[in-house]
């Protein structure tokens, strides 16, 4: 794969590996166990660029390419995977948008704040009733004489809905239209009257990962929050999903090669009938197998981000990656802990964490039902 890499990406994934072990490694354990939100980590992701991987220079960002944005977000989730997927909701579900739809005016208002992670992003699609049926929205907006939207109803399993300051919003204004009467907004959730954040979700895994529903009550929304053009709603959300995709592979990648790596240290300590059990043969062959698909979900990952930087569709490419790899960090877990054996079932390891963490790659920003309709 190394040979595939330019040598700024290269750069890159030295970057944040290095801050991903010297900085977010020893925080790990205390965002896991105290579920706790890694806040003094978000200013230094900023300075780094890891907050605007994507945004251009212009508006504060750094720049890059989406290979680079998928190596940072392994890197991270290697020993983070909470705070690998507040990065990735924020560059790839709220940035993302709005560098690809919003006009000049709202790039310069909201871009360089979030790049430099004074602001942190969101993006609300899901509702109490509508996960996978994306289309069958009931939060509402309707248009006033006066030219501003109403906004009335709940958002469900928000990725950073507690913390973030900004947010990519979708709603139905025309319901005969079915997914064409969709719209899209941008908003501010601390300064807009009628916004109410609910309750911190207690999660499985990525439990430092603040999750929560949104409520829009009587929320009125001036036209310059209107995130592209009128109706264009689900098309924006379906777009940046696919982006979205090739991040929580990443992420996947990262887990599975966490408990990849863990288990293979721990193999070769562990001594059982005479010798480290790292040499007996059914302990080698689930190394290999995990070892072969997370190569392989990497590959996948980093084809659909070449095929997106390089202008191409990648819808299928981004589900087939999503897809493999988030099945293959599950199995990457489950084998490793087998290969602690007792001690994989204890917090005292990590590798539990790691199962735990990456159950959460199968279902959001689409199942892996989902995935498999889409390819």
């Amino acid at each position: 794969m190394d040979a595939e890499l330019s040598e700024e990406q290269r750069l890159v994934r030295k970057m944040a590996k290095e801050f991903a072990g010297d900085v977010v490694q020893p925080l790990a354990r205390k965002v896991d166990h105290e579920h706790y939100f890694p806040q003094e980590l978000i200013p230094k992701l900023g300075e780094l660029g890891f907050l605007g991987v994507n945004v251009p220079e212009t508006f504060g960002g750094a720049a890059l390419d989406y290979v680079s944005y998928a190596l940072i977000v392994e890197e991270l989730a290697r020993v983070c995977a909470s705070t690998s997927v507040i990065v990735s909701a924020h560059n790839s579900l709220c940035i993302w948008p709005i560098l690809a739809y919003g006009n000049e005016e709202q790039k310069t208002r909201y871009l360089p704040s979030l790049a430099a992670g004074s602001t942190l992003g969101c993006f609300a699609l899901s509702e109490p009733g509508t996960g996978s049926d994306a289309a069958r929205q009931t939060c509402s907006a309707v248009e006033q004489d006066d030219g501003t939207w109403k906004i009335d109803g709940v958002k469900n399993w928000i990725t950073n809905g507690p913390v973030a300051d900004v947010c990519v919003l979708f709603t139905m204004t025309h319901p005969e239209r079915k997914h064409k009467g969709i719209n899209a907004f941008i908003v501010d959730l601390k300064n807009t009257p009628g916004v109410t954040i609910g309750k911190r979700e207690e999660k499985l895994g990525i439990c430092g990962s603040p999750t929560s529903s949104l409520m829009f009550e009587n929320t009125f929304l001036p036209p310059s929050q209107l995130l592209g053009a009128p109706g264009e709603g689900f098309k924006i959300a379906m777009a940046t999903l696919d982006g979205g995709r090739i991040g929580i592979a990443a992420q996947a990648v990262g887990i599975g090669r966490a408990a990849l790596e863990d288990s293979l240290s721990y193999a070769k300590e562990r001594e059982a009938f005479g010798k480290p059990i790292a040499e007996h043969q059914s302990i080698q062959n689930y190394l290999a197998d995990m070892s072969c698909r997370i190569d392989g979900a990497r590959l996948l990952a980093h084809r659909a981000a070449r095929r997106k930087d390089r202008g191409l569709p990648y819808t299928k490419e981004a589900a087939q990656a999503k897809l493999f790899a988030s099945e293959a960090a599950v199995d990457a877990a489950l084998k490793g802990i087998q290969i602690h054996g007792g001690y994989g079932y204890v917090k005292e390891f990590n590798v539990e964490r790691y199962l735990r963490d990456a159950k959460i790659t199968e279902i959001y920003e689409g199942t892996s039902e989902i995935q498999r309709l889409v390819i």
